[in-house]
């Protein structure tokens, strides 16, 4: 058993979005990510088989997907989707993510 506190452990960076690795095994991977307003991380896939879930912990900002689709993004949301379908978000407040990726990348 392990217990990880991501506000103490992760804070947020001007420069860049920071991520923090919080567990990794062969059935599943868990990160958090800390975005600033504005910033992003773009749209993206993986060429392999699994699902992807993002989970907003705090803020407000907007799931990206492929051909410019974006959904609204806040506190609670939810977004699941097969990993290998174009995925991203950015940021207008100060947000917080919790990623978990099955199987782990």
């Amino acid at each position: 058993m392990e217990k990880i506190n991501f506000y103490e452990a992760n804070d947020f960076s001007e420069n860049t979005f920071k991520r923090l690795l919080i567990h990794d095994s062969p059935y599943f991977k868990i990160l958090n990510f800390n975005f600033k307003a504005g910033q992003e991380l773009p749209v993206h896939s993986h060429d392999i088989e699994g699902q992807v879930s993002l989970v907003v912990i705090e803020g407000e900002g907007e799931f990206l997907g492929r051909d410019g689709v974006s959904l609204p993004a806040k506190t609670g949301d939810v977004l699941i989707s097969d990993i290998s379908e174009p995925h991203g978000l950015k940021a207008k407040t100060d947000l917080r993510l919790l990623v978990t990726i099955a199987p782990p990348i």
